[in-house]
């Protein structure tokens, strides 16, 4: 595999990503990895390598700069600038897609993003703002959002996965965000995981010792197999 650190500009800030690569000189699909809201850590940098390990380009994107992780209770006035802003999240993530696409190892034809809790909100985002995407999933991610997908707008297939028991995004939150999907046009799923709560793919979560986030196996596992199915379907 090849590992490459990328340093690029967005936000105003120097971000920190790491591109990850099967080994050869051919094109693949290229695949966003967005990180869950407290930063870029070995969870974000994780999901990336386990995608090149399957055959996909990976970016694993910074959207606060340094990639580094710092804690959620520091993280948490940007992340509210950030969902109180959808033109600047978008922007955010144009800027790390740019640096997907810009490796030669990628097939810009075949691009999809996926993320985390808030990387999740960012990679709905990109979805609604009409990025070139063929498959955006959402992990635990928020859904909602002041600058609704317009008719039309979103160009390839939207999943979106949930713990039942995610006390951060309600059952009014899905389906208020269910009706956006519908009045967009979209490809869209919604799945949702019994027994699950926020944060569900992260090992680490539990140790946070927070009410509501905790991670769960057999969740974690069923969502990448639902991710990948995505993919075969819409990247080849």
């Amino acid at each position: 595999m090849e590992t490459t650190e990328i340093r690029y500009p967005a936000d105003g800030r120097e971000m920190v990503g790491t591109l990850y690569a099967p080994e050869g000189d051919d094109r693949r699909p290229g695949v966003l990895v967005l990180h869950e809201g407290p930063g870029l850590d070995d969870h974000g940098r994780n999901q990336a390598r386990r995608l090149a390990d399957a055959g996909y380009v990976a970016f694993a994107a910074d959207y606060h700069g340094g990639g580094v992780r710092a804690p959620l209770a520091e993280m948490r006035p940007r992340l509210g600038e950030l969902i109180g802003d959808p033109a600047r999240t978008r922007a955010i993530g144009h800027a790390a897609l740019g640096q997907l696409t810009a490796s030669p190892r990628v097939d810009p034809t075949r691009l999809a993003a996926i993320g985390f809790c808030f990387g999740g909100t960012m990679a709905l985002e990109l979805a609604r703002d009409g990025a070139p995407l063929q498959a955006v999933v959402g992990f635990h991610s928020g859904l909602g959002t002041s600058a609704p997908a317009a008719p039309g707008s979103i160009v390839g297939a939207v999943l979106a996965q949930i713990g039942a028991d995610d006390p951060m995004i309600p059952v009014e939150q899905r389906n208020a965000w269910e009706a956006e999907m519908r009045a967009a046009g979209a490809d869209w799923q919604l799945i949702t995981y019994g027994g699950a709560v926020h944060s569900f793919t992260n090992p680490q979560a539990s140790a946070m010792g927070m009410p509501g986030i905790e991670y769960h196996a057999p969740t974690d596992a069923r969502s990448w197999g639902a991710m990948l199915q995505l993919f075969a379907e819409r990247l080849g």
